[in-house]
């Protein structure tokens, strides 16, 4: 468990981060940008959330307490992540577009999978 939550807040550390230091740098990676125009503010406001959610799901390393809801936040970002960019996945090379989605699938299935576990290993035995 606390290896997945450390993971998930590293991912986000590092994202947020490259969003708030070289917004433009993360804007030109062709996983990103989908052809829509640059928009810095909002990259650095998608930066900032990133490092916010990173702080979260540290905290949840720690904390029993917050490791629900910081795994149902996560979770409820990378579906609608996820959703948002096959929306978008037309834009895209077949290939690209693929590969896209199943590296965006990951941050789903891994906070739903550390929800189930948590589940599972929490439900009493007859």
């Amino acid at each position: 468990m606390r290896a997945g939550l450390a993971f998930l807040a590293l991912v986000q550390a590092v994202v947020g981060g490259w969003m708030l230091l070289a917004p433009r740098s993360f804007y030109a990676n062709p996983w990103v940008h989908l052809h829509l125009p640059y928009n810095g503010h909002l990259l650095l406001d998608y930066g900032a959330m990133n490092l916010a959610m990173a702080v979260l799901l540290t905290i949840a390393v720690f904390r029993r307490a917050v490791v629900v809801p910081a795994l149902w936040v996560y979770l409820v970002h990378s579906t609608l992540h996820l959703a948002i960019h096959i929306g978008f996945a037309g834009q895209l090379p077949a290939g690209q577009s693929a590969a896209l989605v199943a590296a965006l699938g990951v941050p789903v299935l891994l906070p739903a999978l550390l929800l189930v576990t948590r589940r599972v290993r929490r439900t009493p035995r007859a």
